[in-house]
């Protein structure tokens, strides 16, 4: 892929967003994204319901073993390079279902997952830091270093066939929520 198209995708990400199982909570917070107190779209984020036109996975609740294969089938259709962002306490662990008959656990369980946002639910503004902070990670792992002034031989480019870009686990970001709970 060419750095335009990696530049593009780092500063227009368009998401979609995957419902496993979840309470609604988090798909509430997801939806409140769009709303103008919020405004994802000045970041450049755009929701899209077709996994063939999304950079980006959002995935909310505990994946059962109904729906993993849905979930697998989604994540095969969108274009290289992509990620996924377990959102909520139940993608990223399994939640209070975790170790149930139904559940299978928390998103990693099914897929690589590149950015964690705990809570339950998270904020609206933990989300966006979440995704912005994934963004950056990426954004800074494609920099390419100054050069030396002495050369180097360069290895051979990759196949076409290969990834661009693989994330690794150590790119992964993890966000604090912030609870709103009165004690």
């Amino acid at each position: 892929m060419t750095n335009l198209a990696m530049w593009a995708r780092l500063k227009s990400p368009w998401v979609i967003h995957f419902n496993s199982g979840a309470c609604n909570g988090c798909d509430i917070e997801i939806v409140a994204l769009l709303t103008p107190k919020y405004d994802v779209e000045r970041f450049g984020i755009k929701l899209e319901p077709s996994p063939r036109h999304a950079d980006v996975l959002l995935v909310t609740g505990s994946v059962t073993k109904q729906c993993s294969e849905r979930l697998r089938r989604i994540y095969e259709q969108m274009p290289q390079p992509k990620f996924v962002v377990a959102i909520g306490a139940c993608a990223c662990s399994g939640g209070v279902f975790q170790g149930t008959y139904g559940v299978e656990g928390g998103v990693d369980k099914v897929l690589p997952v590149n950015a964690y946002i705990p809570g339950c639910p998270p904020r609206p503004e933990a989300i966006i830091d979440g995704v912005v902070k994934l963004l950056n990670a990426l954004s800074a792992s494609t920099k390419k270093p100054k050069k030396e002034a002495k050369k180097t031989p360069e290895p051979p480019p990759a196949p076409a066939s290969e990834p661009v870009m693989e994330v690794k686990q150590e790119e992964t970001v993890t966000v604090e929520a912030k609870s709103d709970a009165k004690q």
